[in-house]
């Protein structure tokens, strides 16, 4: 069977997902699989074969080496952000009808817009922050945010992975800045209230047909929050299991089910929360998360004692699975 490793993107997440794509690489089986290195890049879309770079032709997401046409019977698909965690890709192989890991197009698009997955969610009665919604050009009046949400208050762009451009407003003499800095990432932005209290975050799969968490990582950034820094460059201590009560924990557990199985997700997830006062509150959801050595999900893969590559087989299988259903 032919696989495709898609890493990259074409946001400043591709760098992140480029070493996430080598874990699944390095762990691929070898007498189940041909798998190939992919990158989809702003600049291309490519094989890295023995550093030889052959393009992909997009007609049909194939490439020729050799006079030799190859095609792809799955998509390992480990891209962060746009275009291969918003929907984008995952359309595009849908209708190349080429089997694809992870969540659907619709899944994928809808959990990529913060806003959306928090409307979504607020009729399954999770527990969220306060929130205001604004685009590009409105007016945006710092008094009444303070009003509504108090200080502090968190600026965030409505697209975006990996903390970039968010900011933590101390006061608002920083709410420019803030701005400005969410942005040059999205034209649309949340502003969301402070959730003081102990951040977690929760890996959650399907394996065996049944919704699987992984388990629970304590994070305690070194820096104001959990930014871009402390997510990749060392600036975090995280504590798998979390250091929270028994009661806590089914709590996590229950909601972060709950929340995995009311979107209709597939494949790894992790859900990021603020426990406050005994409740989680949820934060966001990552489709495609973090699988570089120095991310939560691996970890959390390794404490439940799960063989990685039969969790990658698992991802394959549902894809296959699942196009199947879409052919009928």
């Amino acid at each position: 069977m032919n696989v495709a490793v898609v890493m990259g993107g074409y946001s400043d997440e591709s760098v992140i997902s480029l070493r996430s794509g080598q874990l699944i690489l390095n762990n691929l089986d070898k007498n189940k699989y041909t798998f190939f290195e992919v990158h989809v890049l702003s600049n291309g879309w490519y094989v890295v074969i023995n550093e030889q770079k052959i393009s992909i032709n997009k007609a049909d997401f194939s490439f020729v080496k050799e006079e030799k046409t190859i095609k792809f019977d799955a998509v390992y698909n480990t891209i962060h952000g746009t275009p291969g965690e918003d929907g984008h890709m995952q359309a595009y192989w849908e209708l190349m009808g080429i089997p694809y890991t992870g969540c659907g197009f619709y899944q994928s698009a809808l959990t990529f817009n913060k806003r959306d997955t928090l409307s979504v969610l607020s009729k399954f009665n999770i527990p969220k922050a306060n929130s205001i919604y604004a685009s590009k050009g409105d007016v945006i009046d710092g008094d009444v945010i303070v009003a509504e949400l108090g200080l502090p208050f968190f600026v965030k762009p409505n697209q975006s992975g990996s903390s970039l451009g968010v900011s933590k407003v101390n006061n608002l003499s920083e709410l420019e800045k803030a701005l400005d800095f969410a942005f040059a990432e999205d034209k649309d932005i949340l502003i969301e209230s402070m959730l003081k209290g102990t951040e977690i975050s929760v890996g959650v799969f399907k394996f065996n047909a049944k919704t699987k968490v992984l388990g629970i990582t304590e994070i305690i950034s070194q820096n104001d929050f959990f930014d871009y820094e402390a997510k990749y460059l060392g600036k975090s201590n995280e504590i798998t299991p979390a250091r929270i009560t028994d009661s806590e924990e089914e709590l996590v557990f229950e909601m972060a089910k709950k929340i995995y199985e009311s979107l209709g997700m597939s494949g790894f997830s992790r859900i990021d929360f603020i426990i406050m006062n005994g409740i989680p509150h949820f934060i966001e959801i990552n489709t495609n998360p973090g699988l570089s050595p120095q991310s939560i999900f691996p970890q959390q893969a390794a404490y439940a004692k799960m063989n990685f590559s039969e969790m990658l087989d698992n991802e394959i299988e549902l894809a296959l699975k699942r196009n199947l259903i879409w052919k009928k």
